[in-house]
């Protein structure tokens, strides 16, 4: 049988936002289907230079069965795999992507202003460790 590769959330580890969206993730994923690495650190900074060419995107990045998702696409991806009613926002896959990406944009670019910043990234509580990569 083959066994299952963790898909990675890739997220911006000086933002409120960012992390709090994280730690809900990680209250949401009882399958324990996701790792997590900071876009600042070395797993984000080796895969996405390699692999996609750009060393810092910004915004959230899901790498899933070899595949890379940005913006919009990797949040709703990331909702379908939670616990309780989050798997029903994937409906919004339905609206083609440059209309879902400026919502994610506005939010994104924003997201230090309404939410604010860190001076340093988050730690993660010692039961979820093992789930950092970086």
């Amino acid at each position: 049988m083959m066994q299952r590769k963790p898909a990675i959330i890739f997220f911006d580890g000086h933002c409120h936002l960012c992390c709090n969206s994280v730690q809900f993730i990680l209250d949401r994923d009882k399958n324990g289907y996701f790792n997590y690495a900071p876009n600042e650190g070395k797993t984000a900074a080796s895969l996405f230079k390699k692999r996609i060419g750009d060393s810092s995107p910004d915004s959230i990045v899901l790498l899933e069965n070899d595949k890379f998702y940005f913006k919009s696409t990797a949040a709703l991806r990331i909702a379908r795999k939670l616990s309780g009613a989050w798997p029903i926002l994937y409906i919004f896959m339905l609206i083609p992507s440059p209309v879902r990406d400026w919502v994610y944009n506005i939010i994104a670019k924003n997201r230090y202003r309404w939410f604010g910043r860190m001076e340093s990234c988050w730690m993660p509580k010692p039961e979820w460790k093992e789930k950092f990569l970086d």
